[in-house]
């Protein structure tokens, strides 16, 4: 055979094996962290690792820790026995103070009163061991926190047929049949997984009938965003129109839920002239979206939007989540830039400053990003369920163990309400935003430390003066109430109100404008020096019963033009803002 004739049918091939494989190390490490992701679920075991040595080399030099832990693991083993004696001789005693878990008749009987105080004693102890140890970095003990609490959660005797005695009682008043449709409910979800359907139950909530059904326009539409202008409810309306930036990470109808919990349709009710961004679901051929893009296509798109169909009117902004961080951004950057359209900022349950990121600190780590990132860089973007993952770690008891318990169990299927459909409507984010968000204002604190940069400017906080209205929320997991307060002191706003308000970072926020089970705290400062400590602005400030979306509306009232208005029409077309279609949009609907 001629030699020519082999090389030719050879040496292509050889290139293509070899063009095939990462030759760039950077690169080569970015496949093995991707493959590794898989495996972990996104997870950087390195981050675990570490943080398990970190503790155990401090404790090994502590021997006074030591000793500590040892003598609590006796007093907690005598206490057991002496429990586990008085409980086999008949004596009915409840197993633990202050775990509902537990609290029922039945746990207070022999076994199972002995079966929940050991465990109980058992997370003491644990709580003990890895809890303040001298030398053990608080990213550490955080990381140890979270491992265990979800280590000890798993072996809950509340989680198990064998070891819960109402689950056995239920068992045996239904003859098992409990059981049968705890079963059933187990196919269904199986099948609903694999076939990329949502939870059980959520497909009453249709978008645009039962949520997302307060009627408006579409005005505005681009690569990234839709703009929804509403329509009005009242003959007059406020000559100011409000404009919300939702979080890019979510569905824009979490303001927009059932008609008695919707932020949009209270404030059309109450005669503002209410403006929206829909985010587009990115998928993989969005990720070289960044933070510019979003500042560009999301927010001065939208801003550009609203002054044309609204001229000569001054707009109130709202940011709601890391879009309250982006609207921070724009804010500042506009004020720099002499662009005085903005008449206020409002911030619901936002961050400028991630020096305390709360519970999620647990997955912000170098290792962790890389690993993330590795992923993402394999399709594009972030899914949705691997964000939903992290929130369900964060609060495993309520989010994992007790639905499958009830589920599967007791065979009780929780009917959903529009909250939770929404919850499971998940979204994307683009590979370059997410890492760009994370890296640069998460890990590096840069927008804080004044170093962040948006559109080739760097962004200084303090050029914000205007009015501002900043929302935190009581048992906020993701953005707490106390890293939130810090815009006061980032910002130079002469009329700035921090208000408290009870309840989650999504339930807080959407508690409806009456909730008979809602407290807000509530404080106005009238100048750009004074403030007080978190601790101490809480000890000093009265909760007030009821929802705080009330004291909101009657702030935006009175930082509005006092003569009301026509409401201005559904977009302008003269202006090059024709609707375009109803409300809620295409972008809502992607999945």
């Amino acid at each position: 055979m001629d030699s020519d004739h082999v090389d030719d049918n050879t040496n292509p091939s050889a290139e293509s094996v070899k063009s095939s494989q990462p030759q760039d190390p950077a690169e080569l490490a970015r496949v093995l962290r991707a493959q590794l992701a898989n495996v972990t679920g996104g997870l950087a075991p390195d981050v675990y690792v570490n943080a398990w040595w970190d503790w155990y080399l401090n404790l090994a030099n502590e021997p006074p820790k030591q000793l500590q832990i040892m003598q609590d693991a006796l007093a907690k083993m005598l206490d057991n026995w002496t429990f586990g004696l008085r409980a086999a001789a008949g004596q009915a005693m409840p197993p633990a103070e202050g775990d509902n878990r537990f609290g029922g008749d039945a746990w207070a009987q022999w076994p199972f009163n002995v079966y929940a105080h050991s465990y109980r004693n058992y997370v003491d102890w644990w709580q003990q061991a890895w809890s303040n140890v001298p030398g053990v970095a608080p990213e550490n003990e955080r990381t140890l926190n979270f491992v265990a609490r979800n280590a000890l959660e798993a072996i809950s005797p509340a989680n198990y047929f064998a070891t819960n005695p109402e689950l056995l009682e239920t068992t045996r008043a239904e003859s098992g049949k409990n059981l049968v449709r705890g079963f059933s409910n187990w196919l269904e979800d199986i099948e609903r997984t694999f076939a990329g359907k949502g939870p059980s139950g959520t497909e009453k909530f249709v978008v645009g009938r039962d949520v997302a059904a307060t009627p408006g326009k579409v005005v505005m539409r681009n690569a990234l965003v839709e703009l929804i202008q509403y329509s009005p409810a009242t003959e007059t309306v406020f000559a100011e129109p409000i404009l919300i930036i939702p979080a890019w990470i979510m569905k824009y109808y979490i303001l927009d839920l059932s008609a008695s919990n919707s932020l949009v349709r209270y404030l059309v009710s109450q005669g503002h002239t209410v403006f929206i961004v829909s985010w587009k679901n990115p998928n993989a051929s969005d990720r070289g979206l960044g933070m510019d893009d979003y500042l560009r296509l999301g927010i001065r798109a939208a801003l550009d939007a609203v002054s044309r169909i609204v001229p000569d009117r001054k707009i109130h902004s709202v940011g709601y989540c890391i879009g309250g961080t982006l609207l921070s951004i724009a804010a500042a950057t506009y004020a720099a830039e002499g662009d005085r359209r903005l008449a206020s900022v409002t911030l619901l349950a936002a961050q400028q400053d991630f020096s305390e990121p709360g519970e999620l600190s647990v997955f912000i780590s170098p290792s962790q990003l890389d690993m993330l990132e590795a992923a993402m860089d394999r399709s594009g973007v972030l899914k949705s369920e691997q964000m939903g993952a992290a929130f369900t770690l964060l609060r495993s008891r309520d989010l994992l163990w007790t639905p499958a318990v009830n589920t599967y169990l007791r065979g009780k299927r929780e009917s959903p309400n529009d909250l939770m459909a929404w919850n499971a409507d998940g979204t994307r984010m683009p590979c370059r935003m997410h890492a760009q968000y994370l890296r640069q204002l998460y890990l590096d604190n840069s927008l804080a430390r004044g170093e962040f940069h948006a559109e080739g400017r760097r962004v200084d906080l303090a050029a914000i003066q205007l009015p501002m209205f900043v929302v935190g929320t009581e048992t906020d997991h993701v953005a707490p109430w106390q890293s939130a307060y810090k815009a006061r002191g980032l910002t130079r706003s002469t009329d700035y109100t921090f208000l408290l308000t009870s309840g989650g970072h999504n339930a807080g926020i959407v508690s409806g404008p009456v909730h008979p089970r809602r407290r807000h705290r509530v404080r106005t400062w009238l100048n750009a020096s004074d403030t007080l400590t978190p601790q101490a602005w809480f000890e000093t400030t009265q909760p007030q019963p009821g929802s705080w979306w009330p004291t909101w509306q009657l702030w935006l009232a009175q930082h509005s033009t006092q003569a009301l208005v026509a409401p201005p029409p559904l977009g302008s077309a003269a202006a090059g803002y024709p609707p375009i279609a109803d409300a809620p949009g295409e972008y809502v609907l992607q999945k």
